[in-house]
This record gives structure tokens, sequence and C-alpha cells, in this order.
């Protein structure tokens, strides 16, 4: 049986993640309204996570700060792993949700295909990025590759089933900016509750 609306449970998390390396202070409301407060000291990253709050409609707070003197890789990495374990946090038992999530977005020339299942189970698959994208400097500080690390750091531990596809584009900002739109578009489809559904959407009968 689907909740009322005003009988369900907040679905919101904070996540704290302190190593050697970083510092994550994260907390996220996925029945927000795509607010944010985000700063990571990566001011590209930043803007993607912008992004992504406010095209999957979740409310976020961030701070992190790490070793970006020596590379922007283990900030990034680590805020993926908070996201993705405050997400698992978030939904709960899952109970009523949509379950599937898709969307194509385009960004000027560029264009992309996310397809992403709150299944229970990580799984990425991710392609269709020019030769050379991964090692293009966004910004100055964000490789190409991030793009796709932070995708792995959050579908592994939000065990999310994730199909990422770029189907065209040049401009590298506009690649990872058009892949990080439709992630949270096809997020804030899969994570949205179907007042058609009764129950956790699996015939498993969880998730």
């Amino acid at each position: 049986m689907t909740l009322p609306e005003t009988a369900r449970p907040a679905r919101v998390a904070t996540i704290q993640r302190e190593t050697s390396e970083s510092s994550i202070d994260l907390t996220i409301n996925l029945d927000g309204t795509g607010r944010s407060d985000i700063e990571t000291t990566v001011p590209f990253f930043n803007h993607m996570l912008t992004a992504f709050a406010k095209h999957s409609l979740t409310d976020i707070t961030l701070r992190a700060t790490g070793d970006t003197h020596i590379d922007v890789h283990h900030t990034v990495e680590d805020t993926g792993i908070a996201l993705g374990q405050a997400i698992v946090a978030a939904l709960g038992d899952k109970s009523g949700i949509a379950r599937y999530g898709d969307a194509h977005v385009p960004l000027d020339e560029a264009l992309a295909l996310a397809v992403v299942d709150i299944s229970g189970r990580p799984y990425l698959v991710h392609g269709g990025e020019p030769e050379g994208f991964e090692f293009h400097l966004i910004g100055g500080h964000f490789t190409g590759s991030m793009v796709r690390h932070f995708f792995e750091a959050v579908v592994l531990n939000a065990r999310l089933t994730v199909h990422v596809k770029l189907l065209a584009g040049r401009d590298p900002h506009h690649i990872a900016e058009a892949e990080f739109k439709a992630f949270a578009r096809a997020f804030r489809q899969a994570k949205a509750f179907d007042a058609n559904v009764s129950g956790v959407p699996s015939t498993k009968g969880a998730l």
C-alpha cells in the first residue's frame, strides 16, 4: 500500500566522511525543490553538483575539502561515495517509488541519455565520449575522467543500476553537463513516488 503524502517519512539523510585525503559533510532531501548550497573547492564540480540538485529536485547542502593541491580525484570520489550513501539512507525501504527513470538531455551540440534503476544492484554502463575527453581539463582543474569516476562512486554506494551514454558532443564542458543533467532527470523520475505502486516495486518484495 502506498502511503499518502502526509504520512510518508522524510527522505532526508546526512553523511559525514573523514579520511586523510578529504572531509565531506553532506545533507540531502530527496523530496526537495532542487535548492543547493555547495562548496567543494573545485569550481566546475560545484557547477555540476548544483545542476544535479536542480534537475533531480534534490536539496543538497555540501561542504567538501581535500588534497586538491595534489589532484581533485579524492574530493570528487569521496563526495560521490557520500552522496551514494546518503541516497541509500534517504530512500528507506523504497516503498511506493517509481524505481525506473530515463532522460535525454541536450546542451547545444551535446546530447546525453541516462537510465536509472533503483535496483539494489550496483552496475554502471557509461560510454560514447569522444577519444581524449578523459584527459581534457575542464575549467583548468577538472579532468573529463572525473565524470565517470563520480558516477561510479555514486552508483556503487547508492546501489543503482545506471546507463549513461553520450549520443553527440564536442565541447567537454557541454558533454559533462549534459551527462550530469541526464543522470539527474532520470534519477528524479526513479525516486519519485508513484500513486499506482503498492509497496516495493519488485517481485522479490525488496530492493
